[in-house]
């Protein structure tokens, strides 16, 4: 017997498509509730139904409008436990702050740590998130979570391609998951080094360490918010000889001037995923977005069923 009642999911406004994707792949109907946003800007939440004794399951991104769609997960929290859910979930494809995990200089907060301890105290007894920025996060958590990867996603859609290509990083910092991930695709590896020059947010592409002449190049990272590193390292690799280039990358941030900046970038093909929705403005003609609701899915239904997540990426 299960240690909790029936599977209640609930879509967040963050994400909406990829939540009805992961109902239809667990094949059980989103749970209706209303979510109102009042004239003050304040929140309400009402469920349509109870959820006494269920395992509830909240389906939120943390997409633009991020404060607002953060604020909006932990008041529904708040509104499951209160109406006595046995076991509530976060489910968080794109977790804000996560590049906010650390004081790396003087007077500043740790913002993922702020954010582990609100969904704590809103009453969440679970968490799962995709490709978190900084995975020591996962400490930031006394209550149990998955924090997953959509790299085999996006690898078996390379290795569908059989290219003859060079995997690059386009930083240093990004270095032990390119190398995983070219492992992945039996490809060689190569790094673009970089270093701070004026304020926080300028940076330079120094060099690139590994040869790219006359090859593909598949550039990876976990995200692209303005998308300045990958413009820096497209051009890096297109001068050091590489033919055509693949961006690839999981959380689809797209700042602006992101979508301006890679539309002008001679890109072969972007390659991303739905943990956030891309508005229809920036949704660039070379964009190929895989969905990360099957495996989402499928992690919800071996959770609830007390089951190893961990064999499906055969850890």
């Amino acid at each position: 017997m299960m240690a909790y009642g029936d599977i209640k999911l609930f879509a967040g406004s963050g994400c909406p498509e990829l939540a009805q994707r992961i109902a239809d792949y667990v094949n059980i109907p989103l749970s209706s509730w209303d979510i109102v946003k009042f004239p003050n800007e304040n929140l309400f939440v009402k469920l349509h139904g109870s959820v006494r004794g269920q395992d509830v399951y909240l389906i939120q991104s943390h997409a633009r409008p991020v404060h607002q769609n953060i604020m909006e997960m932990l008041i529904a929290i708040d509104c499951l436990k209160r109406d006595s859910a046995a076991r509530i979930t976060a489910v968080i494809p794109f977790m804000a702050y996560s590049q906010s995990d650390k004081k790396d200089q003087p007077r500043v907060p740790i913002s993922a740590r702020l954010l582990a301890d609100m969904i704590e105290v809103a009453g969440a007894d679970r968490w799962i998130t995709i490709d978190l920025h900084a995975q020591q996060i996962q400490g930031f958590y006394k209550i149990p979570g998955d924090s997953l990867t959509a790299f085999h996603i996006l690898v078996d859609y390379f290795l569908q391609k059989k290219l003859d290509a060079v995997v690059v990083t386009p930083d240093l910092g990004f270095a032990k998951r390119g190398r995983n991930f070219a492992a992945e695709l039996n490809l060689p590896l190569a790094f673009v080094e970089k270093r701070r020059v004026g304020n926080e947010n300028e940076r330079e592409a120094l060099t690139l360490i590994g040869n790219v002449a006359g090859q593909d190049v598949i550039i990876v990272d976990d995200l692209v918010d303005t998308a300045g590193s990958i413009q820096q390292a497209v051009k890096l690799v297109k001068e050091r000889g590489a033919k055509d280039v693949y961006v690839t990358f999981t959380h689809a941030v797209l700042s602006d001037p992101a979508s301006e900046r890679l539309s002008q970038l001679g890109i072969k093909e972007i390659v991303t995923t739905d943990t956030i929705p891309i508005p229809p403005q920036k949704m660039l003609p070379n964009i190929t977005v895989l969905s990360v609701s099957d495996m989402l899915g499928e992690v919800i239904l071996r959770s609830h069923e007390g089951r190893s997540v961990g064999e499906l990426f055969n850890e």
